[in-house]
């Protein structure tokens, strides 16, 4: 049975910045949730690690933690809150199994993140089993996305990137032009839809999985779309993590073109981390910068998404008969990016460097299992028929083709900024 309550009515965007904040308050000034241990090797490591009663209840706490703040989101945005309240621990079991999973040595070696087991755990069940409806109803997959993203703001440091030097900082802001552009052209040629198009460009050109869900906030885009983006992402990272540093090592790349070549190709920070590692430090500290340098540039790519989607494909009637005005842009404005800014320019610019390192790892946790939760959401409410039996291929094609491009421009780039 469906069961309905009438709660608040706040607009989502203003909800999810309001509670990343209240996360960000509570870290800062009351409360710093441990980090839980999900790193494990065998069945002796799983007992005495993961399951161990200390860890146990520092997942507790997480799990009411983050059950608070998800009943205030269903509060504020007129959701039903008992409903969630009963959905929600269910989610949560799935999504600590996803992370279970991905915690093994094994599949971390594999870079195989969390958030991919979470869509698999979900797509499983919800394919599966008849869910009941009022379960559906509870899943707030936009909401667990977006508070992630705020606080992906609270990860984007540009003192970090100042610090390391400008030369990161040009080839960042020349490969996501470049490559987002020609992403942007040849999905435009291949006919593929508009909101594919845009994710598309975005996880190749700029940070992977993170600017794919950015992006797909910023065009209230299609959960079902994102999933197949993020997939794209995840399946490539893994050979291009593991052949690129073969292929510099064959052709003796000097280190610092190699890390400037794998950091802005490759498009999650774990697989750039893993290859950097080995090829030497030298190539791991540059990656690590180039990569960062993109993250640093996700917030104005957002931005500059948002009000371009917001421009070109408002259907209303004053649309039509006229260019948007601000107004209308600003109604339609994604909220959540500029706490996304926002949070950035804190931490980058009001909080010491020793303030930051205090609760980043935190922070990062608890952004981590947001994105997690949203998967495992997504995969409950979709159908495989639907994320995988796409008749045209088409997407695919342009998303290979824009990784290659990406490949090759950006280790030209590497040699022009970063060859002696």
């Amino acid at each position: 049975m469906l069961i309905k309550t009438k709660q608040l009515n706040l607009h989502e965007d203003w909800t999810v910045v309001l509670l990343g904040f209240l996360i960000i308050g509570i870290s800062l000034f009351v409360f710093l949730p441990e980090v839980p241990v999900f790193k494990w090797s065998d069945g002796s490591d799983l007992l005495t690690e993961v399951f161990a009663a200390g860890n146990l209840q520092v997942l507790l706490i997480q799990f009411i933690y983050l059950l608070v703040i998800g009943t205030m989101a269903a509060f504020l945005i007129g959701k039903s809150v008992k409903n969630f309240l009963l959905g929600f621990p269910i989610v949560y079991l799935l999504t600590v199994l996803a992370l279970i999973i991905a915690g093994n040595t094994f599949i971390k070696g594999l870079n195989l993140e969390a958030v991919i087991f979470s869509l698999i755990i979900g797509l499983a069940i919800g394919n599966f089993f008849k869910l009941p409806e009022w379960f559906r109803s509870a899943l707030s997959t936009e909401v667990f996305v977006k508070i992630g993203l705020v606080l992906l703001g609270t990860s984007v440091i540009f003192s970090d990137i100042l610090k390391a030097g400008s030369l990161g900082l040009i080839q960042a802001l020349v490969v996501v032009l470049s490559v987002w552009y020609f992403a942007f052209w040849l999905c435009k040629k291949l006919k593929v839809d508009d909101e594919l198009t845009m994710m598309i460009s975005s996880a190749v050109s700029i940070c992977g999985v993170s600017a794919a869900i950015a992006t797909s906030g910023a065009i209230k885009g299609d959960s079902k779309k994102l999933s197949y983006v993020i997939s794209m992402v995840l399946v490539t990272a893994i050979p291009m993590m593991i052949f690129m540093p073969i292929i510099a090592k064959y052709f003796n790349f000097p280190e610092e073109v190699t890390g400037a070549w794998l950091g802005g190709s490759i498009d999650t920070s774990g697989a750039v981390v893993a290859s950097g590692t080995l090829v030497g430090e030298t190539a791991l500290k540059i990656s690590t910068i180039v990569k960062f340098s993109q993250n640093v540039l996700l917030g104005l790519a957002a931005f500059a998404i948002s009000v371009y989607w917001t421009y070109t494909h408002n259907k209303s009637e004053e649309a039509m008969a006229s260019k948007p005005t601000l107004s209308v842009i600003w109604e339609r404005f994604p909220k959540f990016v500029l706490g996304f800014i926002f949070a950035s320019l804190v931490f980058s610019f009001l909080l010491t460097s020793e303030t930051r390192d205090t609760v980043k790892d935190s922070l990062k946790n608890i952004q981590g299992i947001w994105f997690a939760l949203a998967f495992t959401s997504i995969g409950l409410e979709t159908n495989f028929k639907d994320l995988f039996s796409n008749n045209s291929k088409k997407p695919l094609y342009a998303f290979l083709i824009a990784q290659f491009f990406n490949v090759v421009i950006t280790l030209i780039i590497a040699f022009l900024l970063f060859g002696k």
